[in-house]
This record gives C-alpha cells, structure tokens and sequence, in this order.
C-alpha cells in the first residue's frame, strides 16, 4: 500500500489528484442540496425536481461527443480548468437562486444546461489526461487513488451537505460547491503536462475526428456491449437516485438526513472498494467488471420493499464497493486497449452511451411516483439493473478480454 501511495508524490498526479478531489468534493454537496431545495420550493412536485434535473443532463448527454473531440484537440489540463470555472458559477447561481427565492423555471433550467456542458467537457478530458500524467506500469494505481480522493471527498461532503440542508436550506450548500469548483479550477491551472501533438496539428474535421473516434470504438464488442448495459442501469440509477430515493426519503424516512446517509453508504463502499482494486489483478477484467454491476441494485430493492434504514445504507455500501472496482478496472482497461491520441473521443462516445437514456429516467421517474408510488417505481429500477447485467454478460467480447 505504501508503493501504491508513493506516486502521489509526483507533482504532476498530486495537483491532479488534488484537483479531483476537490472538485468532487463540490459536487457532492449538489444532489442533497439540489434535490431537497428544489422540493422545499413553493408548489413544487417530484416534476418539477425531474425537469431541472433533466435539463443538466440532455446537455451533458448532446455535447459529450464534442467534448471528447474538444480534448484530443487542446491541452486537457486547460478543458479541465473550463468546465470546473463552468461548474463553479452554475452552481454559485443556483445557490443564490434558492437563497433568494427567485427560481423562475427558465433560469434554473439554463443555470443546469450550464452545469450540464461542464460535465461534457470534464469527462473526456479526465479519462484521458490520466496517461499523460501516469507512467503506463501504473494506470491501475493511478485511477485507483483517483477514485480514493474522490470517494473520501463525497462521503466528506454528503455529511456535510446533509447537515446544512437540515440546518439551513439547500441554497448554501449549492454556494459552497461553487466554491469548492473554484479551488479545483485553481489547482488544475498550474498543472502543467509535457507538449503533446494533438489532432488540431493534423487539421481534420471535427466530422473526421468522430469518425475516428466511432471506429475505434465500435470495434471492441467488449466496449461497446458494456456501454449499452450502461445506457439501460444509468437509466434506472438516474431515476432511483435523482428523484424516487429522495421522494422516498422525504415521505417515510425523515427527509434529507436520510438519504444523505444512503448516498454516504454508498461512497463509504466505494473508498473500500479501492482497496480491492488497487490489489485485483483479474485475469478477464470485463467479465468481473460487468458481474460486479448485479449486486448495485441491492439498495433500490431494499428501499422498494420498505426495508429498515440501515440495511438501505448496508446495500449502499455494497453497491459502491462493487461500481468502484468496475469503475477502476474499465478505465484502465481502456487506458491500455485503446490509442492515447484517440482516447478522449472514445471514452466521450462510452459516456455518451452510457448517459443517453439518463434523461428520459428523470423525466419519467416524477410522473411514475405519482402513478404507482416511489416503492414500486424503485423495485422496478432494481430489476432492470439486474436484467441488463446478465445480458451483458452473455457476450463473447465481455467474457474473454483478457489483461496483460
């Protein structure tokens, strides 16, 4: 564990690492405050949270793919500094908005579309600064003490949000991930990488580029099989974690405080979750990967069912420990499958599979919980979650890619 930590002391990974956590530290703050401030407003329903959630996440899904082109072109430690400038003033806005109670529904939409294109922009630029900054014998390490940082940030700040949504309103704890963004905007600007020829040199179009970029990833069945289980369980996880678990919460299991405890479980998993991860060596990666995905909807099951509030936390922790080591062992699977200069726009098309669905699993979760109650809604989640993972898993590419 000791050789492990030791990379942190490599200046470059530390001020990414540091940056990471803190930017994760303000956005944990968001799905408590959001979700808990916008339901506190004035003649708002479980609609209303799933329109604004969803007008964060149609944008981030539609620019995803210009984000990946964005950071194969340009220096990814400049994109990260936008999108976390980006972030850092939509979620200063909608702060201010709920502290001063003016929420006209075209103004927290457009504050959200903003936040929405920060996400775009980061993902891609992320997934692939990681092998400009990590020697390629220690990707899995890497992204491993990535995932810590950022799994000790959001169980941090899921407390803490928690805590200051129950005592003073959701408006503060949006103001404080604003500024969080800020300090993260602030150490990824004095990151600075090696030059790196990048696809702008080579004067393609951004058309072109795609292109490219489909080719490389459509010629992985094990990829692309995974991001199309991906487009149906982040479908249901949108939809239990934006709206039906915190209905849940706020109608029988006392409000914020305890989903705040649900989501700490969950990110509590996840910090032990990089303790396997950085010691599993598995020989077939996607197939562990994709196995690992089943027990993720133990939580939603629990919380359908009426189960006690602290088996709803002890299947929390059980599905982070479990999307952790997936969420380790496919991003170094893909560091080393696929070419550093294609690997922005690719892992921009895995996000944008992944995310595509998400939206319509907002926008559908608020009127479902009024059709037939957030209970049935949530076990519904949990069998598609199910059902989708042992699809993936009937696949040739997903059974037998096999790791150095």
């Amino acid at each position: 564990m000791a050789g492990d930590l030791g990379l942190l002391r490599d200046r470059r990974f530390a001020l990414l690492f540091s940056a990471r956590t803190v930017s994760v530290l303000g956005s944990s703050f968001a799905p408590v405050a959001l979700a808990f401030g916008i339901l506190e407003l004035p003649g708002a329903t479980a609609t209303t949270l799933s329109v604004v959630l969803a007008a964060e996440a149609v944008p981030m899904v539609v620019f995803m793919l210009v984000g990946g082109v964005i950071a194969d072109r340009l220096p990814r430690n400049r994109v990260m500094f936008a999108a976390d400038a980006m972030s850092a003033l939509a979620f200063a806005a909608l702060g201010v908005m709920l502290l001063t109670r003016w929420t006209p529904m075209p103004a927290l939409v457009i504050v959200a579309a903003i936040s929405g294109i920060a996400v775009a922009m980061m993902w891609p630029a992320l997934a692939g600064i990681i092998p400009d900054v990590v020697p390629p014998e220690r990707l899995q390490t890497g992204n491993a003490l990535l995932g810590l940082g950022a799994n000790s940030a959001r169980v941090l700040g899921l407390v803490l949000s928690g805590a200051t949504v129950a005592l003073i309103g959701g408006g503060w704890s949006l103001v404080v991930s604003g500024l969080m963004f800020a300090a993260g905007a602030g150490l990824i600007a004095v990151l600075r990488l090696k030059p790196v020829e990048r696809l702008a040199e080579e004067r393609h179009s951004v058309l072109a580029d795609l292109r490219d970029g489909w080719k490389e990833f459509i010629s992985r069945q094990w990829l692309w099989v995974v991001v199309a289980q991906f487009s149906v369980l982040v479908m249901a996880m949108q939809a239990a974690h934006g709206v039906l678990g915190p209905l849940l919460a706020k109608q029988s299991l006392g409000g914020a405080p305890a989903w705040s405890a649900v989501l700490a479980g969950e990110a509590v998993g996840m910090i032990g979750g990089v303790v396997v991860a950085m010691r599993l060596r598995p020989r077939r990666p996607i197939f562990l990967g994709t196995l690992l995905t089943l027990p993720t909807a133990l939580p939603y099951l629990l919380l359908g069912v009426g189960a006690p509030l602290w088996t709803v936390v002890l299947g929390a922790v059980i599905m982070g420990v479990s999307m952790d080591v997936f969420g380790v062992l496919w991003q170094t699977t893909m560091q080393r499958e696929i070419p550093a200069e294609s690997l922005s726009r690719v892992s921009s098309y895995d996000a944008l599979g992944s995310l595509m669905f998400g939206p319509i699993g907002l926008l559908v979760a608020g009127p479902v919980a009024v059709a037939i109650g957030p209970g049935p809604a949530l076990v519904g989640c949990a069998a598609i979650v199910v059902v989708c993972g042992l699809a993936a898993l009937t696949s040739p590419g997903v059974r037998g890619l096999t790791s150095p």
